[in-house]
């Protein structure tokens, strides 16, 4: 990709799954990558899979006030700020009648309140100085009903459309776009899964599988890169067909 050697990128919740497959991508590219995660163990581990990574910073998204300082750090280990990737976030598996006030809290927390967070936190050294590229990690579950994830479902809605307001305030200085993958194939995503689980949800996909981390990590590269400079305010769904056929892909 064009324009991604030296820039300085910041990934949340990087030090796993896609996020720790964008993480190795964007350094293959010569970013200058930092991860921002709230899991200690992850973070370590990370940093010895992609050892090049210029550091691993603690703080949880949900908190503005550590995303505050993370941030203030961060900037000074990568000597600035042009990319953030706002991946971190969670999903809590349960039917609607039986959502608690406090795992809905919890989810909203870190999915629409955390992508607010880092995304504000980050507009406000862009707009101050060269601008950037903020991109959000939204869903396939923010576009079509799924049951199950009704607080997760709302979450992604939440940011499609945090996106789409985000990119018309900040440009021409900051783009602003969204990513949806479908399903993804993560470590942890299988180990949920029994073989026959498995193929019968890769049936239910036009092509027949999951997506690979690294794929997503592929179009994270493209729109963080000056390839995509004319591309904001958009939502990029990555889901081999299963939202493009109704009924006949779900």
């Amino acid at each position: 990709m064009r324009g991604l050697k030296d820039k300085c990128v910041v990934i949340t919740g990087g030090a796993s799954g896609i996020g720790a497959a964008t993480a190795a991508r964007l350094v293959e590219e010569g970013a200058k990558v930092a991860i921002l995660d709230r899991d200690a163990d992850g973070c370590d581990r990370i940093g010895r899979e992609v050892p090049d990574i210029v550091g691993t910073f603690r703080g949880d998204v949900a908190d503005l006030n550590e995303v505050q300082h993370a941030f203030g750090n961060i900037i000074i280990g990568l000597g600035g700020l042009d990319v953030v990737i706002n991946n971190a976030g969670i999903s809590i598996r349960h039917k609607f009648l039986e959502i608690t006030p406090e795992d809905w809290n919890k989810v909203v927390a870190v999915n629409l309140n955390g992508v607010f967070n880092v995304a504000q936190t980050a507009a406000r050294y862009m707009t101050e100085h060269s601008g950037g590229v903020i991109l959000n990690m939204a869903s396939t579950n923010g576009i079509v009903g799924h049951p199950y994830y009704a607080d997760y479902n709302a979450t992604k809605a939440g940011v499609i459309e945090l996106t789409r307001s985000m990119a018309l305030e900040l440009a021409p200085k900051v783009r602003v776009n969204a990513v949806a993958p479908g399903y993804v194939l993560t470590p942890m995503q299988r180990a949920e899964y029994s073989d026959a689980m498995l193929e019968a949800v890769n049936q239910k996909i036009p092509l027949r599988r999951h997506a690979q981390p690294e794929e997503i990590a592929s179009l994270f590269a493209f729109l963080a890169s000056d390839d995509a400079a004319y591309l904001t305010g958009q939502v990029y769904v990555i889901d081999g067909g299963e939202t493009a056929g109704g009924l006949a892909s779900r």
